[in-house]
């Protein structure tokens, strides 16, 4: 299948993931965190583990050992440390309580611009291997539903109608097919090879600083167990797809 339809394919499956928000008009609370926080391990591991075992080694087959390479990682992580700063919001929502309505907004914004930068990286590896591709986009998708899940409820707590905070989802899931669009025909002009190792850092930083930390900090002995094991079926799940 030619590269472009799988960016495309892989956009709008992206994008169609936004609609899994829904779940939580059905979810107590309760269940809704107990569901949550061992798909934000799994997703933590998936990202880590995509990062260590897919995009570097690939990205230093086709860069080598050079200080640029890893100067990309460092850009990657750096990138969305800044967006961080920049939007004062975590992908990993605090309580529904501790959230006031402007905060959507910046959800909102934070999450289209989070979704076009991850389109454009995991774009860029499509253009590299095609199995790099689809290993990008499941690390990057298992990032995404719980953070989707936690989004839709926060657009509903903060006064969205439910239609409206999904449609919105939605729209700003679509950045990410936008991004690998751009990616793609950006690469008839331009080397766009540093996507590979840019998109590294950035699954490493989000993994590390924004998910191990949401699901590192409760006192259940138990569910630090669940969290630690749900974190190392991300990892594994990574290294099987790198034996294929």
């Amino acid at each position: 299948m030619n590269v472009f339809f799988w960016i495309l394919g892989s956009g709008l499956l992206m994008s169609a993931i936004a609609l899994v928000g829904s779940v939580t008009l059905f979810l107590k609370p309760a269940t809704l965190e107990r569901l949550i926080l061992p798909l934000v391990a799994i997703a933590a591991g998936a990202l880590i583990g995509g990062a260590f075992l897919h995009m570097i080694p690939a990205g230093l087959a086709a860069h080598g050992n050079s200080p640029g390479f890893f100067l990309w990682i460092v850009a990657g992580f750096t990138l969305f440390f800044a967006l961080e700063q920049l939007l004062h919001w975590h992908h990993c929502h605090r309580a529904a309580a501790e959230c006031k309505e402007p905060l959507t907004y910046l959800i909102l914004i934070g999450d289209g611009l989070h979704n076009f930068i991850g389109g454009l990286a995991v774009a860029g590896t499509f253009l590299i291997d095609i199995r790099l591709g689809i290993m990008s986009w499941l690390a990057a998708a298992a990032h995404e539903v719980p953070q989707e899940l936690g989004d839709f409820g926060v657009l509903i707590h903060g006064g969205w109608e439910k239609r409206k905070a999904l449609l919105l989802n939605v729209c700003s899931g679509l950045t990410f097919l936008l991004g690998g669009l751009v990616a793609y025909f950006a690469s008839f002009e331009f080397d766009i090879s540093f996507l590979v190792p840019l998109a590294a850092g950035n699954f490493v930083y989000i993994g590390a600083s924004d998910l191990v930390p949401e699901i590192n900090k409760h006192s259940n002995t138990r569910r630090n167990c669940l969290h630690f094991l749900s974190f190392l079926v991300g990892v594994l799940l990574m290294a099987a797809l790198r034996l294929m």
